[in-house]
This record gives C-alpha cells, structure tokens and sequence, in this order.
C-alpha cells in the first residue's frame, strides 16, 4: 500500500492506497505520539471488501451496501463507476487522482490539526452526467461511539447534545436553504481523544455518522443532494465545499481550540471594537434625534461603534415593506445621513448599518420594477415568511444589483460596518434542474470576498434570524456571527457554551440588553450580563435612555475592563471550566464564572468554600490573581475561590515570573 502521512501541529492523518488502486482508505488518525492504525481483519462474507474497509471516498460501483459519497449516472441509466488510482501531486495540498469517465480528485490539506478535505469530479466522458449524491468526504473516526452534535431553532440555537450508536445511523441536516437554527453542521465523538468534523457550506446541507457492523464509525459531510441531481456537462468539473476534520488528545475541550485555531488562519484577523446597536431600543421607530441621544449615551460608557438597525430606508415602518429600496428615508434623517455620521463623528463613534440585501418586500418598488428577480415557482404563489420573499441570487443580475447596492452605500456614507441580515429560509424554489443552491451560495461568497477585497476597512456581521447561518464557510468571510436573538443571561450562556465547542470567540458577538429569558426568566445582575457579553466581542443592545446612572458606571466599568483584554479574548486558548470559561493566553488568562444556580439558599446550610480549578497555566510558575499570588500548581488543582454574594466574577490571572 502506498501512503502519504499529513502532520499538524499535535496530529497526523495517514492515507493510503491499496495496490490494486481501487479507493482510498484510512491508515491512521490521531496524536503523533499515540498514533493507533485502522485496520479492517479476518474475511468478508456476502458482501465486497470495500464495503468493509475504512475507505476515504465511496463511489457507487466500488462499494454497494455500505454508504456511498459519490452516486453518478449517465445516458445509458447505470449508477456504477469503479474510478482507478491514477497517480497523486503533493505540490500545494495532497490530491489523489482516480479516473473511469470521470476523473475523481480527493484533496487534502492540513492547517494546524485541522484537515481540510474536498473533491472535484470532472466529466471526461461523451455525454451528460448526473450527480446524484456528492459529499464533500467521509472520515473515518478510529475510536468512539458517541456522536456529539448541536440543535435548536430560533432563539434556542447551539444546544448540545449527543447520541450513542451501538450499530446504525444518524444524520441531520437542513433543506432551508441557508445553514439553519435545527443542527448546526457539526458532529464529533467524546473521550480522552476527541474527534469532530464541520462542513464549510451556507446552503442546504448534510451530515451523517454511521457505525457498522465492525464497530467503526464513520461520519458523511456534504451538499445536500437536489431532487433531480446536478448535471455535469462533458468536459465540465464539479468540485465541492471543504469538510473540515479535527483531532485532539484534550477531549471535546482541545477539539474545540484546534477548530477556532484553524478559523483564526482561514479568517482574517481585525480588532473588535465595543458596538451599541439601536434595535431593542427603538425597532423601526427610527428618528435621528433620538438615534443621536442614544448615541451620546453610548460614548458616555466607552462605545467605539455606533449602529443603526432595520428601518432606516424609505418604505419602512414595519416589517411589511422597504425591503429592496435601499435609500434613506428623509423623514428619518432630515439632515441626511451623511449630517448624522457627522455628529456621530464629532462624538468619537464610528458608524455602522444593518442591511437584508437577499431579500425583498411585496410592497416594495424593487419588486414592482423587477419581478423576474424574485425567486419563486412559476404559476404558485410565492411562500412569504416574515412577510418578505428571496431574490433569486443564482441569477448574475440580481448578483450585480447586491453588490452595486452595498458598494454604493460604503462608497457614498463613511461606514466601518456592516450587519448583514437574513430572516428567512429558501423555500419555493422554482425550477429544480440547475444547481440553485450551489449558484447562490457561491454568488454570496463571491460578494463576501469583494466586500473584503475593495472595502477591506468594513467589519461585516454575519446574521440570519439570529444563528441560522453560522459555518465555516461564512466564518472565513465575515467578522463576527450573531449566535442568537435571545440575548437574556442565562440563555445565551447556554447558547455561547454550544457556539464555543466549534466556532471561536472572536467570531462570537455578544450584546448586554434588557431582555427576560425566553426559557430561563430568572434575574442576574447587569455585571453578569456583562461578563456574559464579554466572553466574546462586546456589544450593547439595551435602551440606555433608560438605564440609571448606576447602571452606566456599571457599564463604563465594564468596558474599559474589556478594552484592556480584548486581544487576549478574540486569540487565546479557550478552556471550559466547571462554572464558566477561562480564556489563556501567554502571560495573561482572562477567567469569567457565573453562578447559575438558585442563589438564594446560598449561607442558609454549612458548606464548604467552593472554588474552581483553573487550567492552561504552568504548574511551576506563579500567578498573581486581585492582590494575591499562588503558584500554577495550586490554581490548578485547587482553583480560585468562587463565593460571596456577586452572581458572577470577571478575573485576570497575569504571570508574576
């Protein structure tokens, strides 16, 4: 068997191809050090050899019972192609080639423990192809049962979860159109070496973990597959979206910080300044003098950014029109929006926008002058959610007329950020025999990557009803991702705990409001509510027309604590502690708890002082935490006190020597 070992940082994946050259299969995965092989023994009985194996990339015809990635048919009604190994290049990644009348390339290639893989399938027939299925990889998972993955829906994203398999199948997925609030795409495997895998896509998805009959599980991760099959012309390729696999001898804790390290290389790296967003204190009821008192507020606590929100273009006032005319409303800003950023200037802000581009409103004049543009099935009446309708972004047009939009705005307003919105999913869809969701998705990456190349100055949020559109792929080319709507304390501490095991907190952003829990209404303080928020990039979202004076100093205090570690949050290692989260880095840990319990019964019964291991620290160094020093070994097998009457405690841990 020829091999090709790719090494990462603490890891190493082995590939290899048996010398009859009929697939790929995996050799090894896992900790350099403690690098166990897969390996399939004894004889099969009933069934081929490939459907035993460990294989790296199944095509129908090489492999028959067991779950295939790849299903093609041509003219003639035949599904079954056996593509031979061919040859393989190692100049910028791994590819494996294997040809038949087509030509599969399985690539490979690892960014720090993290292994991107993909494929691109190239028609070298005659006559028109279909793909059927065509997932991205399958990995191989060399130990492990239990299948971690992440549910929701709106307001309740990112919940964790997990699943045992003795024998069988589990697969999840959306067919929304956009990544959605029910699963996110990633699954992975707990124990002491912990396992996981992500697909890059922002469309309609699928990912499946299966252990078969040898115990071996296996986790499928792709495009999800049309209805009548994507068309690949003679001489054309297809190539799909990157699966991401990651490996670490840490558990889920370590899987977590090889994922946000390898987002930290695919993403560029832009410090995050401290937001006020106007939404929860004015909706639609926008007037710019009230915009700018709540403005002189922000920057009376330590606001970088000031940002308007839905309803600042004409035909606005509710959630039934506007969308598609985006023009400022006069009626809104008399002195025109160009005078309001100049007062928010003169207040030390910067200026910041929301925008839907994707979408558009039955009343609006874009949907007057460009019907055709609305995506929709011909003689049906369109699917309205939320009381608006997509444009068919697969159309180049409807691309060129987001794009002028967006670059029209920054190039004629000084914005240094842009919300961009997506509340609804991709319904009705019209006709089925192009590759729609492929075409969308690669037009709206397209624009991601021009907004980052011609206005590179621009923060982009990522947003969609809250997290339904939260990816790798979207990770790579936007700032920050809004996890949730639901911004009240305890339940977004549930929901960021959920975001963290796969997404890093610098792409986290986080706001303090006022908001009462959607599932747990209990009060916290506004500190903790704060040191919620600042576990990822700090936003504001309250009205602070209302807050007190105390509640401001609170606020000031809070942000010019954040401001000092904010670096260390957005590029440190991440390790989850038993009452919250420690964020280290070289010489500095940032250490958030939250008391989430009942604290009312607190001191009514004899206890013994609580305290909380830390982690991540030098055991033969000392670290001072407030006015005290202990040594690591200490912090770390007997922790920081955690008592008193406060519900939550923001603790910078600095190294003394």
């Amino acid at each position: 068997m020829k091999t090709w070992t790719l090494r990462g940082t603490t890891t190493s994946y082995v590939v290899g191809v048996p010398d009859h050259g009929q697939w790929a299969q995996l050799v090894a995965w896992g900790p350099h050090d403690g690098l166990a092989p897969v390996e399939v023994v004894g004889t099969e009985h009933f069934v081929p050899r490939a459907d035993v194996e460990p294989l790296e990339y199944a095509v129908r015809g090489v492999r028959y019972t067991a779950p295939v990635d790849l299903v093609v048919s041509g003219p003639e009604g035949t599904d079954e192609f056996r593509p031979a190994f061919v040859g393989a290049r190692e100049e910028e990644h791994l590819q494996l080639e294997f040809v038949d009348t087509i030509r599969l390339v399985l690539h490979y290639r690892m960014v720090g423990d993290a292994l991107e893989r993909w494929v691109t399938v190239q028609n070298d027939g005659a006559d028109e192809l279909t793909l059927h299925r065509h997932d991205s990889a399958g990995f191989v998972v060399p130990v492990g049962n239990t299948v971690k993955y992440l549910w929701g829906e709106w307001n309740t994203e990112f919940q964790q979860a997990s699943v045992t398999l003795p024998r069988g199948r589990f697969t999840i997925g959306s067919a929304q159109g956009i990544t959605g609030h029910t699963y996110s795409p990633f699954l992975a495997t707990d124990g002491d070496v912990a396992y996981g895998v992500q697909l890059a896509w922002s469309g309609s998805w699928e990912m499946s973990a299966e252990v078969d009959t040898t115990g071996l599980l296996r986790i499928q991760a792709g495009r999800s597959s049309s209805s009548l099959g994507l068309r690949l012309a003679p001489g054309e390729t297809w190539e799909s979206p990157k699966a991401v696999g990651a490996c670490s001898a840490e558990g889920v804790d370590g899987l977590a910080r090889a994922f946000h390290h390898y987002e930290r290389a695919t993403s560029r790296r832009r410090t995050p300044k401290v937001l006020y967003n106007s939404w929860f204190a004015t909706e639609f009821d926008i007037r710019a003098e009230h915009q700018l008192e709540l403005a002189e507020r922000a920057a009376g606590i330590g606001v970088e950014t000031f940002v308007v929100d839905d309803g600042w273009f004409v035909g606005r006032s509710d959630d039934t029109g506007g969308l598609g005319d985006w023009e400022v409303d006069p009626a809104k800003f008399p002195d025109g929006l160009d005078g309001f950023i100049t007062q928010l200037r003169g207040l030390g802000l910067d200026f910041g926008l929301w925008i839907e581009p994707e979408s558009v409103s039955p009343k609006s004049q874009l949907f007057q002058e460009h019907p055709e543009w609305i995506l929709r099935t011909a003689d049906r009446e369109p699917v309205l959610i939320r009381n608006q309708l997509l444009l068919d972004l697969s159309r180049e047009d409807v691309a060129d007329f987001i794009w002028n939009t967006l670059h029209r705005l920054l190039s004629t307003y000084d914005i240094s950020y842009l919300k961009w919105d997506a509340n609804r999913p991709r319904l009705d869809s019209g006709d089925q025999r192009r590759d729609l969701d492929g075409l969308v998705v690669t037009n709206l990456y397209s624009i991601l990557d021009r907004l980052q190349a011609q206005h590179p100055d621009v923060l982009v949020e990522g947003c969609a009803g809250g997290g339904a559109r939260v990816d790798l792929g979207m990770a790579a080319r936007v700032d920050t991702l809004w996890p949730s709507d639901n911004t009240a304390p305890l339940d977004r501490l549930r929901i960021q705990e959920g975001f963290r095991t796969g997404f890093a907190p610098h792409l986290m952003s986080s706001w303090v409001t006022d908001a009462a829990g959607t599932h747990d209404g209990r009060e916290r303080s506004l500190d903790f509510r704060f040191h919620v928020a600042m576990a990822g990039v700090l936003g504001i979202g309250a009205d602070l027309s209302r807050w007190t004076d105390d509640q401001l100093k609170t606020a000031a205090r809070n942000i010019a604590q954040y401001k000092g570690f904010r670096e260390l949050i957005a590029d440190s290692n991440v390790y989850g502690l038993t009452a919250g989260v420690q964020y280290v880095g070289a010489r500095q840990s940032v250490v958030f708890l939250w008391e989430t319990g009942d604290g009312n019964v607190r001191g009514t019964l004899p206890r013994r002082t609580r305290r909380v291991p830390l982690a991540g620290l030098d055991p033969a160094r000392n670290y001072r935490v407030g006015d005290e020093t202990y040594p690591g070994s200490y912090l770390l097998q007997v922790g920081i006190p955690f008592d008193g009457t406060a519900d939550s405690h923001c603790l910078v841990v600095e190294l003394v020597d």
